[in-house]
């Protein structure tokens, strides 16, 4: 913690350069991001617009329920794609980007008098991003 107030502080005067592979200490610390690929620059952008560079081509919902279902009653749900039970009654939910499909998901619960715990879309990260622009 200190280290990061400390990077912080000399930034707002000066250039200061972080390489890292910590892509969590860069979304930590920095306000613009440089991603080399083999000696090449593959992004050169400002913190808040680095996402850009990278759009998942699908979007992934986290849905957890209060009690058992199958996956294939889930894969009846208009648009998706894949299904994946992350443990119990924690799923990961594909679709293609495009129309948000969390409101299917939950008139689906409401429809099989499920309680929906948790229903959250997985966001791009750094990490994500980084991978994308270096092939990796």
């Amino acid at each position: 913690m200190e280290i990061r107030n400390l990077i912080k502080e000399a930034g707002k005067e000066k250039t200061v350069m972080l390489s890292t592979h910590i892509m969590q200490e860069v979304e930590a610390i920095c306000g613009r991001i440089i991603i080399i690929d083999k000696g090449v620059i593959v992004a050169d952008e400002e913190k808040s617009n680095i996402y850009s560079k990278f759009k998942r081509p699908r979007q992934v919902i986290q849905v957890e329920f209060d009690r058992e279902i199958t996956d294939s009653s889930l894969q009846d749900i208009l648009n998706v794609s894949s299904v994946k039970r992350v443990r119990n009654n924690l799923w990961l939910i594909e679709a293609e980007v495009g129309q948000d499909i969390r409101p299917s998901i939950f008139n689906f619960a409401v429809k099989n008098n499920l309680t929906v715990l948790s229903l959250n879309r997985q966001e791009s990260n750094l990490e994500e991003v980084f991978r994308h622009l270096t092939n990796g």
